[in-house]
């Protein structure tokens, strides 16, 4: 890890001249799952307000046109953004391309506030039993309190039968009010891990950049090559910088180790490296 990974600064007014547009990760970032982080709303509303446009880019599975709603649920702040792109906006061509299936579903679709509601407004999908499958399609765990041994049966079961997982969100795990829970990405990984074929629009993956990147230019005129990526997640935002070449203003909240060195150990193991870090967003 170079050694001018995770400098620190007290806040993106120190380095906020040097970039002319910013992608901004939602949950951890601007809310918990539960409140909104204010402060650090007002840096992006402050942000766009003296320098640039602020892309919020989510890895829901929910159309961005949703999010706006779970925003207003929330008593979220105005003012703080251009624009949003979700992985469930850069998974559509995928399963556009697989639709009408059938699919087999890990996850819930169709109740209102869950991952995956609103996507298949999108796309008409039928969803059937595994014999009857030609694909798998992953929103969300069962329940947020299963862990990936849980579904070692059924993934074996899915092995076994050659089908594709669609994975709409790639997040391993998120803090929901403080508690770790599981996403669908920790079970598309285990999949990849058994030797299964998992697609993904999210987060670290490019189509959710190209989505983003491409409303920039539209709005800007041109790419600017000068994006600052803020996440807080190590192998979504991180990564995603980096495959991208753009900065990294890394928020550690606790999530990857309770100790620095635990941190970094965890950072070299993998090779992830971000320019900065801050304990949480503020101007």
């Amino acid at each position: 890890m170079p050694s001018s990974s995770f400098q620190p600064v007290s806040g993106l007014a120190d380095v906020a001249v040097e970039y002319d547009a910013i992608f901004c990760d939602i949950w951890g970032v601007v809310h918990n799952g539960r409140r909104p982080h204010f402060a650090a709303c007002g840096a992006l509303e402050r942000y766009r307000d003296e320098i640039g446009p602020v892309v919020l880019m989510s890895n829901t599975s929910r159309p961005s046109a949703l999010v706006p709603e779970s925003f207003a649920q929330l008593e979220m702040p105005d003012g703080f953004f251009d624009a949003i792109v979700t992985s469930g906006d850069a998974i559509v061509n995928e399963l556009a391309r697989r639709s009408p299936g059938p699919a087999f579903l890990i996850g819930q679709v169709d109740v209102e506030g869950e991952e995956g509601f609103g996507l298949f407004d999108q796309v008409p999908m039928n969803f059937a039993d595994m014999d009857e499958a030609d694909f798998v399609v992953c929103t969300r765990p069962y329940d947020y309190s299963d862990s990936v041994e849980d579904y070692e049966d059924i993934l074996t079961d899915l092995l076994a039968r050659e089908l594709d997982m669609v994975c709409t969100n790639p997040d391993v795990k998120v803090k929901v009010d403080g508690r770790e829970v599981m996403c669908a990405g920790a079970i598309a990984q285990a999949y990849e891990a058994m030797g299964g074929t998992a697609v993904y629009g999210g987060k670290p993956h490019p189509p959710i950049y190209q989505l983003g990147r491409a409303w920039l230019e539209e709005t800007l005129g041109y790419a600017p090559d000068r994006i600052l990526m803020i996440g807080d997640n190590l192998f979504t935002d991180v990564l995603g910088a980096q495959n991208e070449g753009i900065d990294c203003l890394f928020i550690q909240d606790g999530l990857y180790g309770a100790t620095a060195a635990e941190f970094r150990a965890l950072c070299e193991r993998h090779g992830l490296s971000a320019r900065y870090q801050l304990p949480e967003l503020v101007w």
